[in-house]
């Protein structure tokens, strides 16, 4: 009998951790559909975001973080490009993502001519205020104002040799309050609900760039939203003493605006966080993972550190300093105790259109989700 036991015990532990790498993976492909558009700035893509998480969230059990409802709403400004997007150099057409890039800052441009050649990777045509640059790899960004030129970064194996003439039809459009909210739950706690852990994972990403290229941000950061959702589900099931709060943050890749919105217009005082933990690259994980913030917090750092040895979790768990590198940071700088890991090893499309779900391996989800539910349970005993 005690055999047949243990071999029950076996069986529900190995088919709940399928279960959860089975919601991971079925949450990284959803988030990063072209229905969402990349989570950013076009088609509506972050707002859509925004109201599935939340309706997530109510599906989970969870409750509201503050009020009736999960969306905390604020504003920033961006500059965006939502239609047109032509470019060919040296006569031929070039494919938006691929082959080039539109700077994040660039004004829309409708225009031809002749390059001058600036160095051996800038070229510019002063009239109509246009700049080339030749890169080795094409990674875009967020902007938050728009200048009075276009750049383009142009991938060097998308062209022969050097770009002489262009063509280009891009538009842009900068919305000075674009509106968008982070998504925040909790599930309270049993004994002491004004005491909080919070899990952290931003939302956003880059959108798209024209109408037929978009940002998909698997790793970046569809993998630390499904890890903290599949966390979100658990907790729903297992309430704990303490309460645990959930939240999605808006606005991190135009500058961590989203989580200093939170912090400057908290919705629990910030000194009734006994931890947070921000998850953001969590899809790959060979190599273990990189731990911010672990030369500031050494005790629960070494915590956690003998958690993964003990249970045999992840590669390794490497420590890292203060850095202001994701959502952790101003909770940080606002005396909250905090952790932000990363995963490291593996793909490194970061920022890009190859950053999509079908090539991330998603491989130490199961054992990421397993060490923070038990560096929970260790930052709640003490």
């Amino acid at each position: 009998m005690k055999k047949i036991f243990t071999l029950l015990l076996l069986l529900n532990t190995l088919f709940s951790s399928a279960q959860d790498l089975d919601f991971g993976r079925k949450m990284l492909d959803t988030l990063t559909s072209t229905h969402f558009w990349g989570r950013g700035y076009t088609n509506d893509g972050m707002k859509k975001a925004a109201d599935f998480l939340a309706a997530e969230f109510k599906a989970y059990g969870l409750q509201p973080l503050e009020g009736k409802i999960y969306l905390q709403p604020f504003s920033y400004p961006v500059n965006s490009f939502p239609g047109r997007m032509y470019v060919s150099i040296n006569g031929k057409e070039l494919v938006p993502g691929k082959d080039y890039i539109v700077g994040a800052e660039s004004k829309g441009a409708k225009a031809s001519g002749e390059l001058m050649k600036g160095d051996s990777v800038q070229f510019f045509n002063r009239k109509e205020r246009l700049v080339v640059k030749l890169q080795d790899k094409l990674t875009w960004t967020v902007a938050t104002e728009a200048a009075d030129y276009t750049t383009l970064l142009i991938n060097k194996k998308a062209i022969n040799g050097e770009p002489r003439d262009f063509e280009v039809n891009i538009e842009n459009k900068f919305i000075s309050n674009f509106k968008t909210s982070n998504v925040c739950a909790v599930v309270k706690g049993t004994a002491m609900p004004d005491s909080f852990i919070f899990f952290t994972a931003h939302y956003d990403h880059l959108g798209g760039m024209g109408k037929d290229t978009y940002f998909p941000g698997a790793n970046d950061n569809a993998s630390g939203v499904s890890l903290l959702l599949n966390l979100a589900q658990y907790y729903a099931r297992h309430p704990q003493k303490y309460s645990i709060a959930f939240i999605c943050f808006a606005g991190e890749e135009a500058g961590l605006i989203g989580s200093k919105y939170f912090t400057d217009n908290p919705l629990v005082p910030l000194k009734q966080i006994r931890f947070l933990i921000n998850t953001d690259l969590a899809g790959t994980g060979e190599d273990g993972i990189m731990v911010v913030n672990a030369t500031e917090f050494t005790k629960e750092f070494e915590w956690m550190k003998a958690i993964n040895t003990e249970h045999k979790l992840l590669a390794d768990v490497k420590a890292r300093g203060k850095a202001a590198n994701s959502d952790h940071y101003f909770f940080t700088e606002k005396g909250v105790p905090s952790f932000f890991f990363y995963t490291m090893g593996g793909i490194q499309a970061y920022h890009d259109v190859f950053d999509k779900a079908a090539t991330l391996p998603l491989n130490e989800h199961e054992d990421l989700f397993n060490l923070l539910i038990k560096f929970n349970e260790k930052l709640m005993g003490q």
